[in-house]
Order: C-alpha cells, then sequence, then structure tokens
C-alpha cells in the first residue's frame, strides 16, 4: 500500500487538500458523464486487455475486485454501470474511500476472494480485477474462462506483467493512465476518461516539478514477513510513488511485482527512510514495532531517525489513490529536508 517529527507525521492519516478536491471532483461530476442510451448499449469497441485485443460491449452489471478496480469505475462516473464489488478483509474499509458514496450505492457481494460463483450469481457482464490477485489460475477464474461463460474481463494493465500468453508492460503510473482510457473506451465515456487522467497526469507532474535535487533518499518498503521481507520490486505503483517523489526505491532493480528478498539485500541498501504498506490485522504500528526490534533492521538508518511513512493499501494498489499517497510521501520528504 506524511511531520513534524518523523514519527508523528507518519501516523496522520489527514488526506492532503488536494486529495481531497479531487474526490469532492470525481464524485461531483459523476451525473455529468455521457448518458448511455439504447445505441450506445448495443454498440462494441475494441480494447486492449493486456497485450490482446479484446470486443466489448457496453457492461451493464460490472463487478469489481478490490478498491482499486472499484474506484476507477466510480471515478469514470460509472456507478450506475456496478453490480457489485468483492472487497476482501485486507482491505481498508470503504468508508475511509472518497467514493464511499458511491460505495453505498452497490452491493458488497462477498469479503472473500474472487470466484466464479460470485460473479455468476451476481449476473455480471464485466469482472474488473487484476492477475494474480482477482483472477487466479489456482482459483479458476481467469478471463479465458469467463469468456466461455460469456462474462467479459479487464485486467489492470500493471498486472500484465507476467499475464501468461499476453503480457504487457508499462510503468505503474502509465498503466493507471491506460486502464482509465481503457475503461472509459469499454463503457464509452471516452471524454470524462481523458478529464480524469489530466487532471491525476497533472497532479504528478506537479509533484515531480517539485522534487528535490540531489542524490534521492534510499528508501525500503516493508510490506510483510518476518523470516524474509516482502517488498515492491520496479513492476509496482510504490516504486511510480517513490521515484516520483524525488526518492529511490533500493529494489527498483527487480523486474518484478510484489517480491520476496532478504534482509542482508536491505541492510546493504542502508534505507534512510522506510514506507510500511498498510493493510490487514497488522496495524503499521507493529510492523514498526518490529522493525525497530529486529536484529536485522534495527540499526537501518531509518529505522534509527524513526524516518517511518505508512502507505495506505489503496494508495499502493494500482488506482486513483495512488496520486494521494504520492502527494502525502512528497510532502513528508520534503518535512524530513526541512
Amino acid at each position: 500500500m506524511p511531520r513534524k517529527t518523523p514519527s508523528s507525521a507518519a501516523r496522520r492519516t489527514a488526506v492532503s487538500g488536494s486529495a481531497v478536491v479531487m474526490a469532492l471532483a470525481l464524485a461531483g461530476c459523476g451525473a455529468e458523464v455521457e448518458e448511455q442510451d439504447d445505441e450506445k448499449s448495443d454498440a462494441s469497441s475494441s480494447v486492449q486487455r493486456c497485450g490482446e485485443s479484446v470486443t466489448y460491449t457496453v457492461p451493464e452489471r460490472a463487478v469489481a475486485y478490490e478498491a482499486g478496480s472499484a474506484d476507477k469505475l466510480f471515478a469514470l462516473g460509472l456507478t450506475d454501470h456496478v453490480a457489485g464489488y468483492v472487497m476482501p478483509p485486507a482491505n481498508p474499509p470503504v468508508e475511509e474511500s472518497p467514493w464511499a458514496a458511491d460505495y453505498a450505492e452497490v452491493e458488497m457481494l462477498s469479503d472473500d476472494l474472487l470466484n466464479k460463483e460470485i460473479v455468476v450469481e451476481a449476473r455480471a457482464d464485466l469482472v474488473v480485477a487484476g492477475w494474480n490477485s482477482g483472477f487466479s489460475e489456482q482459483r479458476g477464474i481467469t478471463p479465458e474462462i469467463l469468456d466461455t461463460l460469456g462474462i467479459q474481463s479487464f485486467l489492470h494493465t500493471e498486472s500484465c506483467f507476467n499475464y501468461p500468453g499476453h503480457p504487457e508492460r508499462m510503468a505503474p503510473f502509465d498503466a493507471l493512465w491506460a486502464d482509465l482510457e481503457r475503461l472509459g473506451a469499454i463503457f464509452q465515456v471516452e471524454e470524462r476518461a481523458a478529464e480524469v487522467v489530466e487532471e491525476l497526469q497533472g497532479r504528478v507532474e506537479a509533484v515531480r516539478a517539485a522534487a528535490p535535487d540531489g542524490d534521492p533518499l534510499p528508501v525500503f518498503l516493508y510490506d510483510s514477513g518476518t523470516d524474509q521481507p516482502f517488498t515492491a520490486g520496479s513492476q509496482v505503483p510504490p516504486n511510480d510513488i517513490i521515484a516520483s517523489a524525488g526518492a529511490r526505491n533500493i529494489f527498483d532493480d527487480l523486474d518484478e511485482r510484489w517480491t520476496q528478498v532478504s534482509w542482508e539485500s536491505v541492510a546493504e541498501a542502508e534505507p534512510e527512510v522506510i514506507v510500511i504498506l498498510d493493510y490487514g490485522d497488522l496495524a503499521a504500528e507493529k510492523k514498526i514495532d518490529f522493525l525497530k526490534e529486529s536484529p536485522h533492521t534495527r540499526e537501518l538508518p531509518g529505522v534509527r531517525q524513526d524516518n517511518f511513512f505508512v502507505l495506505d493499501y489503496n494508495e499502493g494498489i494500482s488506482g486513483p489513490r495512488t496520486v494521494d499517497g504520492l502527494e502525502k510521501f512528497a510532502a513528508y520528504l520534503a518535512e524530513l529536508a526541512d
């Protein structure tokens, strides 16, 4: 998945002003999205689904897995086209979302992992999820299987990095823009998608323009793990968050998404800032306590200096809220520099 002193700022949960403005703007624009008339609903469009071109008809009963998927649909003003969402318990409560009102209008289908039975029972005509998260060969729900059932599917472009048969590689922020544009084409709300992408891109460019000069601070993202840490490689949004703010992910040379590394490699990199991905039952404070106590990490520069930044799960996965996470992290780095 922002400080007068690093320790107090790491626990701040207030959303930045620009993020609030964005949330209100996106929520308020829903009524202005192009109306879907009968002619448009019957139309089809060819859109990339990872590395293949797929023909879609305009969905009326989309099912979203996790907040990243639902947020993208809600940001595009498509609440009326969402039949429901599946939200596993690791996700923070939807009431904390900028689109809480949209979540309240659609049905929560399950608080477990996505499966074929859920989407069939919901009479879904589109499923939006990531590869190896919502979609899974092991659990028997893949785009190929849904195709045979007449259910359309869309994968987050960021997760297409290792999609079998049709991989696609993009930098994580570029993948977010692509998702919004592709979903806009599927639902035939291209103008709305262009507006959302332009607004988000402008916020990212503003952060990049204000990034500090000089050598970027080395940053370690701690997701989980005690024997070995789980962290972010170059193919997931936190890598772009860290880099766009002017710092450096110590594992940006790993051509991976979320991956396991060794504590020795973390120590060798001497990270000066620790990003804690906050989700699930293990609170961020508990993860920080572990890093302060573990012989593997207690002498890391970022741990000794108490330089912890807490990144909300939904700001660390592919979705509009990654830009909120970027702005908060950039503000945190600026305070460290003061």
